[in-house]
């Protein structure tokens, strides 16, 4: 299935499917190798392959943080609350690593347990991904090589400051799993405790891409809420039928450029947006780092989720 990026404001999303060419890795930032844990509840979406992927699945650990590169097959994981706690809603959760690897811990299992604690039922989306050398030496060493500065141009005053951006992703395959995702959730809603009225969405980073690229672009996901969490902030072009979002960014992230696209988009199509902009926390916080004003973030996000009604237990 091959679908064209449309709705897409150049600043916005392409900036976050190549999130990998942006990032500068710190000495404390080595990649150790790890040995694939186990994921007994992980669940097949049956969405098919990679093309052109000789690699097969394999982890790393960075900052602490487990993380998943060469996936080709996606699943999704339930983490669902206890008995008695439930209220209905849901949150497909998807996490980032520039559509190349996913920070499963810090931005997937880490914040559905934390919603599932909220009594809402939280499901983590590992999606495919574009390939990556195979040895892990190797993709350190990509990961690590130098990059170049984009020049300055008398068209863009910010220019000079702006990485340079290779050409964008395609989506397709991700899209077709957060699909599957949105779907297999509705099938199995009675079982698994969710008003179907009540299923939305966020991401981080890459994942926040996922997100925004699936409420411009899915014609079968009707998410309730989104919350694109340190994703591209460019203007895009804004459905009638956009859900409420819920935006999250710090000014010391490189993402940020001081932009407010997005959320001006959202305002003008007379969509409800609740915007946080944090004064630091920088990238990839995921719930929160030490001593970063970011770190209440969740605490805001479940609070406006109460306040629009969307955990009231029916």
């Amino acid at each position: 299935m091959t679908l064209t990026l449309k709705n897409l404001a150049k600043s916005s999303i392409v900036a976050l499917s190549v999130l990998f060419a942006n990032i500068t890795l710190a000495q404390d930032g080595t990649i150790y190798p790890l040995d694939a844990p186990e994921e007994p509840n992980a669940i097949l979406l049956g969405t098919g392959g990679v093309d052109d992927q000789p690699a097969s699945e394999s982890w790393f650990r960075q900052w602490g943080d487990p993380m998943a590169r060469n996936i080709t097959t996606a699943t999704l994981t339930p983490f669902l609350p206890e008995p008695g706690k439930a209220n209905g809603a849901a949150v497909i959760v998807a996490p980032g690593g520039g559509f190349r690897w996913l920070s499963m811990g810090n931005e997937g299992w880490e914040v559905a347990q934390a919603l599932a604690d909220q009594g809402i039922a939280a499901f983590v989306l590992k999606y495919r991904l574009h390939p990556t050398p195979e040895s892990l030496e190797d993709f350190s060493a990509w990961m690590n090589r130098p990059r170049t500065p984009a020049p300055p141009s008398s068209s863009d005053a910010a220019s000079e400051a702006t990485p340079p951006r290779p050409p964008q992703l395609d989506l397709s395959n991700q899209l077709e799993d957060a699909e599957a995702a949105y779907a297999m959730i509705l099938d199995r809603a009675e079982e698994w405790g969710v008003d179907t009225d009540r299923i939305g969405m966020i991401g981080f980073s890459a994942g926040a891409g996922l997100t925004m690229h699936s409420t411009l672009n899915s014609e079968s996901m009707k998410l309730a809420f989104i919350g694109p969490i340190y994703g591209g902030m460019g203007p895009v072009d804004v459905p009638a039928d956009a859900p409420p979002m819920f935006c999250v960014i710090a000014t010391d992230d490189f993402l940020f450029r001081g932009q407010f696209g997005v959320i001006d988009s959202w305002y003008k199509a007379g969509i409800p947006v609740e915007f946080h902009l944090y004064q630091n926390g920088g990238h990839g916080f995921g719930l929160g780092n030490p001593n970063r004003t970011s770190n209440r973030w969740f605490d805001a996000f479940i609070h406006w989720l109460d306040v629009n009604k969307f955990l009231a237990v029916k």
